[in-house]
């Protein structure tokens, strides 16, 4: 027998909450009602009901203050409908935005689509280990990550761009391909860039192309990523790194729909799905001057937010025992397994790195064991979590200081400082013997702010 759903109407006009109450038990389902916010807090536990409606104006607070105080799925109607006010309820974690005056047909299947969504994408806790995660190639069960799947799969339908939030190692190019794979654009193949993987000289061409001429080197016309990305999803990790001068044809390839080559007098025009992401405060970069305001609000239409390894519970044991099968299975060695010292090693560990530090141990891991087992000390993680564990390859001079005197970590920051107004990023890349990309970690993690051309 199939469990009655429940819902919560919040509404304080009586007429239109009685006609929804009416409605709703036409279709069986289990009807509350409150005409305010504090109403519900006082009168209900609102994570034991299926679906909250409620009215975005109530007396007390709006109703998306709801959103803040449940797990359960909360669909806000308004009187006052707008794009940009649907956007902003979405964004603040709305599970659908109606507007009134609302059609009988349309908010049984709104409700009808909002349910149907729970019963796939939260699994039940005694449903097996082997479940099929709800979005292919991600693992996660903790609130968070649930919520986060359905964004995904909701946000996928649509062609707007997507902010992706979160710290390094969360895995937000999984995010970014998981909403690829669920749209119209999957049959083409996604194109990522990590803009701060690209000499910040070269990153204008690589994105955008040049033509034959347009500057010393360019032997040829050269097709750019975003015109590569036509008809598909375009993934930028670390948007915020960008060039201003990059960051303003980004611009006209969003609002446009179209680029224009290095050195070319001709615009193309393209179809491109933008999804982006960060570990930084891109509105805290807008105050720095660092980051266009406009650009920030053409990519800032949906946000998606990772949690970081450490706030998801027993996620990490899940995630570990799956990239342990897949390191086994990549590495061509015998299925291992976790000892128990290393399960409770990984459960109270921080994880600074989240899941790119994860699957470096326990490749590592992997590598070492000589048994069936793998034991705690072969994670080597119970050091300090924040403890830096690289070392830089090449000798440097730092003028004036006694490099066996000072940490890795001061020997970095002073060369640095040091350096960075007489070398670019490549430059200084190089002579400390890392790559640009390990040099921009650093920097984020020293937080020594890298130089940039005022645009122009």
């Amino acid at each position: 027998m199939t469990a009655i759903k429940n819902i919560l109407i919040v509404e304080a006009d009586e007429i239109i909450r009685n006609a929804l109450k009416t409605l709703l038990e036409q279709y069986k389902y289990g009807v509350k009602e409150a005409n305010s916010i504090k109403a519900c807090r006082e009168n209900y536990d609102m994570d034991t009901f299926d679906i909250i409606i409620s009215d975005l104006r109530l007396p007390d607070a709006p109703g998306t203050d709801l959103i803040k105080s449940t797990r359960t799925p909360v669909l806000i109607m308004t009187s006052y409908s707008s794009i940009r006010s649907a956007i902003d309820t979405i964004k603040m974690g709305a599970a659908e935005y109606l507007a009134k005056p609302i059609n009988n047909d349309e908010i049984i299947e709104v409700v009808t689509k909002l349910l149907s969504e729970q019963e796939n994408v939260y699994p039940s806790p005694l449903e097996s280990h082997n479940h099929e995660p709800p979005v292919k190639g991600m693992v996660g069960r903790c609130p968070q990550m649930m919520e986060m799947f359905r964004r995904i799969r909701k946000v996928a339908q649509t062609n707007s761009t997507v902010l992706v939030n979160g710290e390094s190692g969360t895995g937000k190019e999984l995010v970014a391909k998981a909403i690829h794979d669920l749209s119209t654009r999957e049959s083409q193949e996604m194109i990522s860039v990590n803009c701060a993987a690209i000499p910040e000289n070269l990153i204008e061409s690589e994105l955008f192309g040049h033509e034959k001429g347009a500057f010393t080197g360019a032997t040829a016309t050269r097709t750019g990523l975003v015109e590569a990305a036509n008809k598909s999803t375009l993934f930028l990790d670390e948007i915020g790194e960008l060039p201003l001068e990059a960051q303003a044809r980004l611009l006209r390839v969003l609002q446009e729909n179209e680029i224009r080559k290095v050195g070319s007098v001709q615009s193309t025009k393209v179809d491109v799905r933008l999804v982006a992401a960060t570990h930084r405060d891109l509105k805290q970069l807008v105050i720095d001057g660092d980051f266009r305001e406009d650009l920030y609000y053409r990519i800032n239409v949906m946000t998606l937010l990772i949690p970081p390894l450490r706030e998801r519970g027993n996620d990490v044991l899940e995630l570990a025992d799956v990239k342990l099968k897949r390191t086994c299975d990549r590495l061509k060695t015998p299925l291992l397994r976790f000892g128990e010292g290393a399960s409770k090693a990984i459960a109270r560990y921080k994880w600074p790195g989240n899941v790119r530090e994860l699957e470096n141990a326990i490749e590592r891991a992997v590598v070492l064991a000589e048994g069936e087992e793998i034991g705690e000390d072969l994670l080597a993680i119970e050091g300090d979590p924040t403890t830096e564990t690289n070392t830089i390859e090449s000798e440097v001079y730092i003028e004036g200081n006694d490099v066996e005197e000072l940490s890795l970590e001061e020997y970095f920051q002073r060369f640095v400082l040091s350096h960075q107004d007489s070398l670019n990023e490549t430059q200084l890349a190089k002579k400390l013997g890392i790559s640009r990309k390990c040099l921009w970690e650093r920097r984020q993690k020293f937080g020594i702010p890298r130089k940039r051309k005022e645009a122009i």
